[in-house]
């Protein structure tokens, strides 16, 4: 691989003009192309097989006119200064708003407040249940505005007006964290490169790769039911991993530079080591993020496999624009006019490296570096034991957002629990009595004290499936509303012993419920086979049994420490002001899964770049512990920058006010802090002194089993060495005819 990655870098440097003149197409045809389609995303989550998804799938054979999978909203008003909706004053512009709801775009039903017993017992708030003939991904624009004008118009007559459920789409995302992620990362990479001109293309490479796969993602979403937090993730992704990669690339030309080669040799040069690193980082990513879609639920689905783009496009442009832009630069990458005396003496092998000083401190104190790291992120795991899972809603939504001040108000006036009410299917076609199994299940209900409401029950034509409303005392979130509706099915057994009748709970928040348990249940199975393949795949790299273990025992340590963090902050409350947390809940269910999967790929990524110069000196004759000292040599402060400016990305997205992408960018950021600077920093060269020579040892037969993948290009250093000269053949697009070497 490190000899067709140097040929291709070759290449590129030599033909930029036609590299930069494609990536420029495939950017503007990008571009193009998402202007051209309107895409739309959803929050949707359905599981096949769980027992709210079946009950579901029954209501939409027996109840078709209530749209059972159609998208909700719930218009919420509230009449100002304690005055009663039901005066003469205000009662028909409720009614009024409600007319013109029933004729708005693909609306299918609207339960009136007056009559469907959706006013509050002071009379001052009530709401309008929107039920759609579509779901949620087939909400169109002019129905969504129809909502809002409506909200408006209620507004204008005097009454505040607020809208909730997943028929509201959200407003347009700010900028503003990538911003300033960028603008983090441009002053990390002027301090470690001391140019201009280098820090600038880590950051043009990363904006043409984030372009083209964000650009791409959205023309996907007009063909496929993409999840609204797709293109966030990607973008958080992308934009990283993108400065990271070229930071690798840039970082070992400049080396190559300085030892003498020519612009083009270098580039060359640096592809074949250092892009080979890259190529196994972000194909450890790639296939973590991908494996999200061995889970089944469509909207992990969608995210995974997003990001996993955004990842192989960051890949693409590393290896293929980034030495074409290189070719325009030429020497004056290496041109630090910025740089200190010191970071000179440093790069001329005249003083010390702050990493190179911290790996012989480590090396000196293995064991004491070893036990208070371990120990510092074992206590940081312990809240990870409290772990409690759940899906977005709008108890999440941006603290003002309408959907936010519609939760609020409707738990006021109501009870939280009205937030997510219960659906309770009676299945008595197996039954003989349908009307006493409906009777004998609400007499159930009655029964258990969180129930707050019982709405009575409605059968369908056949008369012998009923559907029972069900209003929790909780919020939906709550342990208590996830304990209910485990009682309720778990009372179900009898009703059905009795009656013949099924029984089963669905709605928004038995879905969540179910689909959170499935997502946490899989997440040790997703977990295992993240690390197997971690295992696998070092091995092949570093051809050591110990250093995959090592590195595998790192990763779940940073992963739990985070979990901890995010379960201390977000559902504790510990320090939420400090970020911004507005209110605790459990941590949204898919972040764990995301999390392993993402922090995988990038713990693999500093492991490759810090512990492979460790293991081309120690093949080169050095010691173990001279070998770690090296490696800190080379690629300390790159993994260093790296990993700040990973941090910086994702911290960026804590300013956002929406409480998923602010719990995602915190525990990513965490997750990295963790991985980079503890583990990889920290525990690894611990571990490798106290192992020794025996950290490299692999059996014989294993040896003689295993494929050289040749990450470090030791291949390539040994055939450029033994033809005595510059280059290997060219690529087969640029051969010329032979020449003997001299």
């Amino acid at each position: 691989m490190a000899t067709f990655l140097y040929r291709l870098g070759r290449l590129a440097f030599r033909r930029r003009g036609l590299m930069l003149l494609a990536w420029t197409a495939v950017l503007v045809a990008a571009v193009i192309g998402v202007s051209s389609v309107s895409g739309s995303t959803t929050d949707d989550f359905t599981l096949p097989g769980t027992q709210s998804q079946q009950a579901i799938d029954l209501l939409e054979r027996e109840f078709p006119q209530a749209a059972a999978s159609g998208a909700t909203a719930r218009v919420v008003i509230e009449a100002s200064d304690g005055q009663k909706l039901t005066s003469a004053a205000h009662k028909p512009r409720v009614e009024s708003l409600v007319e013109e709801l029933r004729t708005a775009p693909q609306v299918a039903n609207v339960a009136n407040p007056f009559t469907s017993g959706l006013v509050s017992a002071s009379g001052s708030i009530a709401y309008a249940q929107v039920t759609y003939a579509v779901p949620q991904a087939e909400i169109t624009s002019a129905a969504s505005d129809a909502l809002h004008e409506i909200a408006e118009r209620g507004a204008d007559a005097g009454l505040a007006v607020s809208l909730g459920g997943n028929a509201v789409l959200g407003e347009e995302e700010s900028n503003a964290a990538e911003l300033i992620g960028l603008l983090i990362a441009a002053f990390v990479l002027v301090i470690t490169f001391g140019s201009l001109v280098a820090a600038g293309l880590p950051l043009l490479s990363a904006v043409v790769g984030v372009g083209v796969a964000l650009c791409a993602v959205g023309v996907a979403s007009s063909f496929v039911d993409m999840a609204s937090n797709a293109q966030t993730l990607s973008l958080m992704l992308g934009l990283a991993v993108a400065i990271d990669y070229a930071l690798f690339i840039v970082s070992r030309y400049r080396s190559e530079l300085r030892e003498g080669h020519g612009p083009e040799e270098a580039a060359g040069r640096a592809l074949g080591t250092a892009g080979s690193a890259v190529v196994f980082a972000g194909l450890t990513v790639i296939i973590a993020l991908a494996g999200l879609s061995v889970i089944g639920i469509a909207m992990l689905t969608t995210m995974g496999l997003a990001a996993a783009f955004a990842i192989t496009v960051a890949v693409l442009v590393a290896l293929t624009l980034l030495p074409a832009l290189l070719g325009f630069t030429g020497t004056r990458v290496a041109r630090g006019r910025l740089t200190t005396r010191r970071m000179r003496a440093a790069q001329h092998g005249r003083s010390t490296t702050t990493g190179v000083r911290w790996g012989r401190f480590v090396t000196r104190h293995p064991w004491k570096m070893l036990l208070s790291s371990v120990v510092v992120l074992g206590v940081l795991a312990v809240p990870a034991l409290s772990l409690r899972l759940t899906l977005p809603d709008d108890s999440m939504a941006a603290p003002g957002s309408t959907q936010r001040v519609a939760y609020d108000t409707l738990s006021k006036g109501f009870g939280p629990g009205f937030n997510g009410p219960l659906t309770v299917v009676v299945d008595a076609r197996a039954g003989d009595d349908p009307k006493s199994a409906a009777e004998d299940t609400a007499t159930m209900l009655s029964r258990i004290d969180d129930i707050a409401i019982i709405r009575p029950a409605v059968f369908n034509e056949a008369g012998d499936v009923a559907l029972i409303t069900a209003v929790p005392g909780s919020s939906p979130t709550s342990r208590a509303t996830v304990d209910l509706v485990a009682d309720i099915r778990d009372r179900g057994a009898a009703v059905e012993k009795d009656s013949g009748a099924q029984l089963m709970v669905t709605g928004a928040t038995a879905v969540n419920i179910d689909v959170s348990a499935k997502l946490g249940a899989a997440m040790v199975p997703y977990l295992a086979i993240v690390v197997g393949l971690a295992l696998i795949l070092l091995l092949l790299v570093f051809r050591s049994v110990l250093v995959p273990l090592k590195a595998a025992l790192g990763f779940l340590l940073s992963v739990v420490a985070t979990l901890g963090v995010l379960v201390a902050v977000f559902q504790w409350g510990w320090l939420k002001d400090l970020f911004g947390v507005d209110e605790t809940a459990p941590i949204v269910s898919l972040l764990p899964i995301l999390l392993i999967g993402v922090v995988f790929g990038l713990a693999m990524d500093y492991e490759v770049f810090l512990v492979s110069g460790m293991r081309e000196a120690y093949v080169h004759g050095a010691t173990p512990t001279e070998a770690i000292v090296t490696g800190f040599r080379h690629g300390a402060r790159v993994v260093t920058a790296a990993a700040v400016i990973m941090i910086s990305v994702f911290a960026g997205f804590l300013l956002d006010d929406v409480a998923l992408v602010k719990s995602i960018g915190m525990g990513l950021a965490t997750a990295v802090l963790f991985d980079a600077f503890v583990v990889r920093m920290t525990i690894v060269p611990a571990v490798m002194t106290l192992l020794g020579a025996r950290a490299w040892a692999l059996p014989a037969w294993l040896d003689r089993a295993l494929p050289n993948v040749d990450v470090e290009g030791e291949k390539l250093r040994r055939l450029l060495d033994a033809r005595g000269r510059d280059t290997p053949d060219p690529a087969p697009a640029e051969r010329e005819p032979a020449v003997s070497a001299p």
